[in-house]
């Protein structure tokens, strides 16, 4: 008997406020796809531009649509988490968007077998706000993916990273962190999954964006505590030194 191909399905999440320059972009990256077993699903914290005319625009290739205030970033996502129904989910920002307009559908020839894995993984290229290509990320996907490979930093990008919704329904994003819950997020569920898939794809175009200081050295500050609070204070300390370096001059 032969083996049946997995089909699952994705549910893609983008979360948004004031988000009408880049948005569209990210929209049609999904809609063109050629795999269909997708729900897309945008979840907005209220914007008062024209996110929403652009939203609208799009709406039956939408499967939710939910526009109200939120508490912020990660709040947004995990609403994100609650609506989905896919088997897996993907966050995207606005402004990024998948790689190709098959990349769906390699993600799917990539598995082998029947059972689905808990994570599935690849690379991500930052690209302008023309959607050029810049440079591959600094960081690249390790050959096999561990909850203890954070420790060398983030290797994956969160948008690169799809998760089981079940996992994510266990485990949602921690509303402590302002800067870095996707970091937290992704080694939590890491540490649950028992099979995390390398497709060797580009799964990601990820807008290059400029953060400001002082939200760098928060999110540093977020992701140095949550290293120590996964892989302890000595060994995080020891794996970043730059770390302390760098936050003594706030």
């Amino acid at each position: 008997m032969h083996n049946i191909h997995p089909h699952p399905k994705f549910s893609i999440i983008t979360v948004t406020y004031n988000a009408e320059k880049v948005l569209e972009d990210t929209i049609q990256s999904i809609v063109t796809q050629s795999y269909k077993n997708v729900e897309y699903i945008i979840v907005d914290g209220g914007s008062t531009d024209g996110t929403l005319s652009i939203v609208n625009k799009y709406k039956e290739h939408i499967h939710t649509i939910v526009s109200e205030p939120d508490k912020g970033l990660y709040d947004a996502m995990n609403k994100g988490i609650k609506l989905a129904t896919g088997d897996y989910l993907c966050f995207l920002n606005a402004g990024d968007g998948l790689h190709e307009d098959d990349t769906l559908l390699r993600i799917v020839h990539s598995l082998t077998g029947t059972i689905l894995p808990n994570v599935i993984y690849g690379e991500t290229d930052i690209v302008d706000d023309e959607g050029h290509f810049l440079y591959k990320r600094r960081l690249s996907a390790p050959e096999t993916l561990h909850w203890k490979s954070f420790k060398k930093g983030m290797l994956v990008c969160h948008q690169a990273f799809f998760a089981r919704r079940e996992l994510a329904l266990e485990e949602p994003y921690d509303l402590q962190y302002r800067f870095s819950a996707d970091f937290d997020w992704c080694i939590r569920i890491m540490k649950k999954a028992k099979v995390l898939h390398n497709t060797h794809l580009t799964l990601i175009d990820y807008l290059n964006e400029g953060m400001t200081t002082r939200n760098h050295k928060a999110s540093l500050k977020e992701r140095f505590h949550i290293m120590a609070k996964h892989y302890g204070l000595v060994s995080t300390v020891l794996h970043h030194a730059w770390f302390a370096v760098r936050l003594a001059y706030k």
